[in-house]
């Protein structure tokens, strides 16, 4: 499907388009309030969606993994939830800017909420690229968007894991990427809701540094069996990639 063109789309104050490197797909970003990181890039790669499967992301932003993942995969449909209703509505926008409404939806919704939505058993699979740190710290009128995405203030760990397990189908997956110390509090939250961790895979700044980022594939009902993959270390030497950020950023 051909993107629609630029000029019947709304930018507004500090908004910019930036290419997505995908397709030919672009993505509407406002620095003021919050950009996609690496992370989001990363768990992209890392999901697994077959074809015909329906994906759900929770805590989509600006919906940079739905739309990833439709490009890279032969997934039915795809939706994104997102708390704020600015950055819901930015992530609409990018939807129709690449011609996409048709495939992916985009629904302001706290995840809390999400069974007056949807029921259970709704999705093949989930992602989600949740708020890594805890409690309120930071918050204040300036950052407040950039606060609510990286601190737990609308909703915990908890919360998207429960209602994300409410809402897998029985032997569906479930990809987060999160930080390493909190893994322990993760591995318990994922069990505690019938979501049992099979792959893990760190990534490393660089080679000799200590893992910043941790992705987890978890099943629905399946058994306890892990494997750990081997690291994906990011930078060969300052402001020089690996060939594996590379190849999926698609470059």
């Amino acid at each position: 499907m051909e993107s629609q063109s630029l000029t019947t789309i709304e930018l507004k104050d500090n908004e910019r388009i930036d290419d997505l490197q995908r397709n030919g797909y672009k993505i509407i970003q406002n620095e003021k309030k919050f950009c996609f990181g690496m992370d989001a890039v990363l768990l992209s790669g890392f999901a697994t969606v077959k074809e015909g499967e329906t994906v759900l992301d929770i805590g989509t932003g600006t919906g940079i993994i739905p739309i990833l993942l439709k490009a890279k995969t032969k997934g039915s449909h795809f939706t994104g939830i997102e708390i704020q209703e600015e950055s819901a509505e930015m992530a609409g926008r990018s939807v129709a800017l690449n011609g996409l409404s048709e495939d992916i939806d985009i629904v302001c919704l706290d995840i809390n909420n999400a069974s007056d939505l949807y029921k259970a058993a709704s999705f093949d699979v989930i992602t989600t690229n949740p708020p890594y740190m805890i409690g309120k710290h930071g918050l204040t009128g300036e950052n407040r968007e950039k606060a609510i995405a990286r601190h737990e203030i609308c909703c915990t760990l908890e919360d998207i894991v429960r209602e994300g397990s409410r809402l897998l189908k029985s032997n569906g997956r479930f990809y987060m990427v999160h930080r390493p110390f909190r893994l322990v509090e993760i591995f318990s939250a994922l069990t505690r809701f019938h979501l049992e961790p099979k792959r893990l895979k760190f990534v490393y700044p660089y080679i000799d540094k200590e893992p910043n980022m941790v992705l987890i594939e978890a099943l629905k009902g399946g058994n306890s069996r892990i494997t750990v993959e081997k690291p994906l270390i990011v930078y060969k030497e300052p402001g020089v990639y690996t060939d594996e950020i590379y190849e999926i950023y698609g470059y």
